[in-house]
């Protein structure tokens, strides 16, 4: 404690016996010191790295949907039709390579960071594409297969991270859609073009498949000359003044301070976190309970100078306790918790239905010169920690927009120590809660925890680049933290469900299930082949994919991960059941190819609005930053297994049991996903990253405590 002690004798220099002004922080003795954050420039550098980062997933749709029709002129060329052991291997031979590489990446990013390996990832776009473009034999084939799945694995493990580390908390659902989006725009343009070389007298393979080296170069240039580092992976380099340039940039304001404070403080999770009810007002004589004792009221320190707010206990029911579930006996205590700290945001009058604050609200306002003084002083300043707010709140402006409301804080508190001596100490806490306006009491809910680096955050507040902050030396024991654990355990588990549902095998062989449902009859007025009418049958599928993750995208953010699973993963249901009455009921040729067409459609569709995108957002938010990119590489290492079973028993699965078999199998894993996301799987809507992993902690002791009262 010697580093919080040397803090707190700077601090004694001041006067102790009134609240001092520090530029745009005051200290108390028995205080929280609010951090919060303002939004008055534009996102618009996010949104745009956001997209560069998912042009990988561009690439591999592109790819995804130029193997499905290049397969039928491979398998001519090189007298594959009695072979489908070759065949599925050529197939299955990038997801083998995306395997391999997502098991070894995991123990490097930690060192060189996403970026690097998303340019790399460029890189071996381009050779693979080269080397399928002259490709003799199948064996050269298989070796550029494998080149690509290499750089398909980091695109697929790495871009939904860094979107998630660099968007902002209200857009990083929308954001993280993006994948998704991109992924299904370079399959229908693939598609297009594989229909109308098609329609060609000899269409050439090899120009489908060799294609993507120009755009994979492309890439490569964003990713070195535009693409930023992550300001996580900076953060937990130590390189403070690095993050906090990536994050004007990215935000497109100088008023990022908050957010780096909840980047530092979110690097670790406190085991010993717990939830608490706050009223919140602007003085004493706002509460109407007088029963309480002035020592239980903790005082609260705005960003102006002179203003103050009161914190008291909640008396109400608690957060932890409250229940919004309808069979609360069902489901998992993670999920109880995390609906309830959203049902108690959506509950507080002061908020709207999205969460954030009313914009009818006035926002304490600051000079713009004592800012611009601010943002040049502060860093050699005592005064002013980084975690503290320094910025102002501008017109039109809430602080919702960049940490979904939430706030952080600083409790003073004094402890006895392992010889019984009291000693000074403080509490970290998240504060979600329209707590700044003055005039009226507020409802906050308060995430109460250690902070990250107990023994040196006073310095390391103010100055932490000369302060290792560094997450390196993290063992594997790490995953075994029960909040780690449980998060490990909703983002593999929804990975496998994920594939299991039948994508993997429906979007790979899309054109032959419709060809062998009659597809071709639908064109065969226009003269065209059958195989060609199954690929443009396939683009317009592909196609309609598009405003349905438009609409995925905007409901992300507002409706929630877990609401869009609940509500598509019915409709995948029903779609599979139009595909199995179809073939029961041997139905006229036409409409039967109609009828399967329809249901691919809505299967396809109702997929990529939830169960596409959604598994990759989950695993991107669950952990925090010390085991992140670990437990992203195991989520993603198990999505590329089951999807090598998945692609690889698809075929035989449909030469055995037929199509009416397989989408039976699929029906009832999607019926067990649906249950799976009802019980296990949390709303991660809003919150910070911080947060949720400090909230996830809570909640899996929870878990463990109702395990062992049963």
């Amino acid at each position: 404690m010697a580093d919080l002690g040397a803090w707190k004798n700077k601090r004694q220099q001041y006067s102790p016996s009134s609240p001092i002004s520090l530029g745009s922080s005051v200290f108390s003795e028995s205080s929280l010191e609010l951090s919060t954050t303002t939004a008055d420039g534009s996102t618009a550098n996010a949104v745009l790295a956001a997209i560069v980062a998912s042009i990988g997933n561009l690439l591999q749709g592109w790819d995804n949907a130029a193997i499905a029709g290049a397969i039928m002129y491979i398998k001519n060329e090189f007298n594959l039709q009695n072979d489908p052991m070759m065949e599925g291997l050529i197939l299955a031979m990038s997801l083998i390579g995306a395997t391999i590489i997502t098991a070894l990446s995991g123990m490097i990013t930690n060192s060189i960071g996403k970026r690097p390996l998303l340019s790399v990832a460029a890189i071996l776009y381009s050779i693979s594409a080269l080397i399928m473009f002259q490709a003799s034999n199948e064996y050269t084939l298989l070796l550029a297969r494998l080149i690509y799945g290499f750089g398909s694995g980091l695109v697929v493990t790495y871009a939904p991270l860094y979107i998630s580390e660099t968007a902002p908390t209200n857009m990083r659902g929308l954001l993280n859609t993006l994948p998704q989006f991109n992924g299904s725009l370079g399959m229908l343009l693939s598609y297009i073009m594989v229909f109308l070389m098609s329609l060609t007298l000899n269409p050439n393979w090899r120009i489908m498949l060799g294609s993507l080296s120009i755009p994979s170069f492309v890439f490569l240039l964003l990713c070195i000359f535009y693409l930023p580092e992550s300001p996580v992976f900076l953060v937990s380099k130590g390189k403070i003044e690095e993050a906090k340039n990536v994050m004007k940039r990215l935000r497109g304001t100088n008023e990022v301070s908050s957010e780096i404070a909840f980047l530092i403080q979110g690097l670790t999770v406190d085991q010993d976190n717990y939830i608490e009810d706050y009223m919140i007002g602007h003085n004493n004589d706002e509460f109407d309970d007088q029963s309480i004792s002035n020592t239980e009221t903790t005082k609260l320190y705005g960003h102006e100078e002179g203003v103050t707010w009161f914190a008291r206990p909640f008396k109400g029911k608690n957060v932890v306790e409250s229940d919004h579930s309808p069979i609360p006996n069902l489901l998992d205590p993670i999920v109880t918790l995390f609906d309830s700290i959203h049902g108690n945001i959506l509950n507080t009058p002061e908020f709207t239905s999205s969460g954030n604050m009313s914009n009818d609200i006035e926002q304490p306002k600051t000079d713009l010169e004592s800012q611009e003084d601010l943002d040049t002083d502060y860093e050699d300043d005592l005064g002013h920690p980084l975690l503290f707010h320094q910025g102002s709140y501008m017109e039109g402006i809430d602080d919702a927009c960049v940490n979904g409301g939430w706030h952080m804080a600083w409790k003073f508190v004094q402890r006895e120590n392992e010889f019984g001596q009291t000693q000074d100490d403080f509490q970290q806490i998240f504060l979600q809660g329209d707590i700044l306006q003055a005039g009226r009491v507020s409802h906050a809910t308060a995430l109460v925890s250690t902070p990250s680096f107990h023994h040196s955050i006073g310095p390391a507040m103010v100055h932490p680049s000369k302060f290792n902050l560094s997450t390196e030396g993290q063992s594997w024991s790490d995953l075994l933290q029960p909040g780690v654990k449980q998060g490990l355990i909703v983002g593999v588990t929804i990975q496998i469900l994920q594939q299991l549902a039948g994508i993997s095998g429906i979007l790979y062989y899309t054109p032959q299930i419709l060809e062998q449902a009659g597809a071709g009859i639908l064109l065969k007025w226009f003269n065209v082949s059958s195989s060609s009418s199954s690929i443009l049958t396939s683009a317009l599928t592909t196609f309609m994919m598009l405003p349905s993750i438009g609409i995925a995208m905007k409901c992300m953010d507002r409706y929630g991960r877990r609401s869009l699973l609940l509500y598509t993963i019915p409709m995948l249901i029903v779609s599979l059941i139009i595909l199995i009455v179809v073939n029961v009921m041997n139905l006229e040729a036409i409409f039967g190819a109609i009828l399967s067409t329809f249901g691919v459609i809505i299967y396809v569709c109702c997929f990529v609005m939830g169960f596409g995108p959604i598994p990759n957002v989950l695993c991107s938010e669950l952990f925090p930053p010390s085991c992140r990119n670990r437990c992203m590489s195991i989520c993603t290492l198990t999505f590329w297994i089951v999807s090598i079973i998945v692609t690889y028993a698809f075929p035989v699965m449909l030469s055995s049991i037929g199509l009416i078999g397989v989408c039976g199998i699929y029906a009832v894993v999607c019926i067990v996903s649906f249950i799976f996301v009802l019980i296990k799987v949390p709303e991660t809507k809003g919150m910070p990253l911080a947060v949720i992993a400090n909230s996830l902690a809570v909640g899996a002791r929870l878990s463990v405590k109702r395990n062992e009262n049963i």
